[in-house]
Parts: structure tokens; C-alpha cells; sequence
């Protein structure tokens, strides 16, 4: 995986742990050696993984699998390759390491806003933070609302989506520029770049007319797939398209309306 990304330590109790921001996937990685030095305060942190890799390994894990091995700064200054994973293959592997620190770590991962464990558990709590969240920021209730209804139109093409036989990741990625492409004209990356933005949420950044063509290109997704059924990534891809053509031509529509005197 190449590493054109930016780095930065992150602190748990003291303790650092090397990140690293992969810009076309919109993910941290961190050191899988620095999360087990601070979990089981091993003095030797590698081997302890090195053992534990083994032994996931011969138990069939995937967890060993979802790492990736990225150039990260040592003690010496040097830059050498090291085991790195995401946030959800942290949480996974944390559950192989008995440790104190295990239920601590997974909130401080919470806290920074990696992952919102309770909101897997009570989708309520998500959008109650949400609407918190944005009218701390400043946005208007209408904003809001847009915003909280885009959310829910989001989980149904994603449901549906899964229905169809894709899988959330890059699969889930390349559908979703589909839909950006032909409503903007620009893909997802190309339209977070116009608006200057790193790693935070597009849909965050637009505005009320923007939200609303999002949601009715994703929408017209959904209605479009849920009628044909198709059958494979390809078909989905097209499906994506057309929906997405849908807000695309509603979009032109609006910008030919001429301005009222």
C-alpha cells in the first residue's frame, strides 16, 4: 500500500502510538506494536505480536490478514516497514489480548473519534450526538435536518447495497464516486479537494441544495436497484450512474432557471 500520507502520534495514557492518514482510503493506521506495548506493557511489544500472529494465524483469523505493513519513523529516526491496521481491525485484534486496558482503549478510540462503539448498539445515541454535535458547530436546524435525513437515506443504499451482494469498502467506494461523478461531474476525492477538505465528511461541508441533490441521486439509487435487482458489481455500477444522472439533470435544471427581477 503506498504511503503518501501524513503522520502524527497519537497519546494514551501517556503513552505514543504511531498513525498514519491514508488519504485515498480516509483511514488511520496505527502500529499494531505500539497498541500492545500499551495494552500488555510488554517489555518486548514485537515479539509479543509476533507470537500472538502466529497463533491468529493458525486459528484461521482474518485479523492478521487486515493488516498492512507501512514505513513509520523508529526510535533511531529511520523509517521501517511496521504491522499496521485500521481502527476496526484494532478493535478485533484487541479482543485476542487480555489486558485491563482493553475496555479503556476502546473508549479512548471512541473519544478521538475513530469509532462510536455505542452507537453499533444504540442508533438512537448516534443521531442525538449528531444533532449535538452540528448545532455546537454552528450549523442552522435546516442544515440539520438535511443533514440527519441524508444520514438515513445513506443507511438505505448502503443496506441495499449489501442486499446486492457488495461489500462496504472499496466496493462500497467506487459505487458511491459512481453517484458523485454523475451528479457533479467531479468524484468524491476530486470534490472534497474543490472544497479544500483532509479527512473531513463531505456531506459535513455542503450545503442545503447539495445535500438535497445527494440525497436524490442516492435515493434514485436505491428505488432504481431495488426494481432491477441487479445481479453483480458491473450492474450496480450502472445502476449507480443512473441514480446518481437522476440529481444530475435535476442540478442543470436549476442552474438554467433564470433569476427572478
Amino acid at each position: 500500500m503506498e504511503n503518501k500520507k501524513s503522520e502524527k502520534i497519537a497519546i494514551f495514557n501517556g503513552k505514543r502510538i504511531r498513525r498514519v492518514w491514508d488519504d485515498k482510503k480516509e483511514l488511520w493506521y496505527f502500529a499494531v506494536a505500539d497498541v500492545i506495548a500499551v495494552l500488555t506493557k510488554s517489555a518486548d511489544p514485537r515479539n509479543y505480536w509476533k507470537v500472538l500472529k502466529n497463533r491468529l494465524k493458525q486459528e484461521g483469523s482474518e485479523v492478521v490478514t487486515k493488516c498492512n505493513q507501512l514505513k513509520m519513523p523508529a526510535a533511531d529516526g529511520k523509517y521501517y516497514l511496521t504491522d499496521a491496521a485500521d481502527t476496526e481491525t484494532l478493535l478485533r485484534l484487541i479482543q485476542s489480548i487480555p489486558s485491563p486496558n482493553a475496555e479503556p482503549f476502546k473508549l479512548w478510540l471512541a473519544r478521538v473519534g475513530y469509532e462510536r462503539l455505542e452507537e453499533t448498539a444504540d442508533p438512537e445515541l448516534a443521531i442525538s450526538r449528531a444533532l449535538k454535535t452540528y448545532l455546537q458547530k454552528g450549523y442552522s436546524k435546516d442544515w440539520i435536518n438535511q443533514r440527519l435525513k441524508s444520514i438515513e437515506v445513506r443507511k438505505a443504499l448502503t443496506d441495499e447495497w449489501e442486499i446486492r451482494g457488495m461489500n462496504e469498502g472499496l466496493e462500497f467506494a467506487i459505487l458511491t464516486d459512481e453517484i458523485t461523478k454523475a451528479w457533479t461531474g467531479l468524484t468524491t476525492q476530486e470534490y472534497k479537494k474543490l472544497k479544500n477538505l483532509k479527512k473531513e465528511n463531505l456531506c459535513d461541508n455542503m450545503t442545503n441544495l447539495e445535500l438535497v441533490l445527494n440525497m436524490m441521486a442516492e435515493t434514485a439509487t436505491t428505488e432504481i436497484s431495488q426494481n432491477r435487482q441487479p445481479k453483480n458489481f458491473n450492474e450496480n455500477k450502472k445502476v449507480a450512474k443512473e441514480g446518481g444522472t437522476v440529481a444530475g439533470s435535476a442540478r442543470k435544471d436549476i442552474k438554467k432557471e433564470p433569476v427572478a427581477k
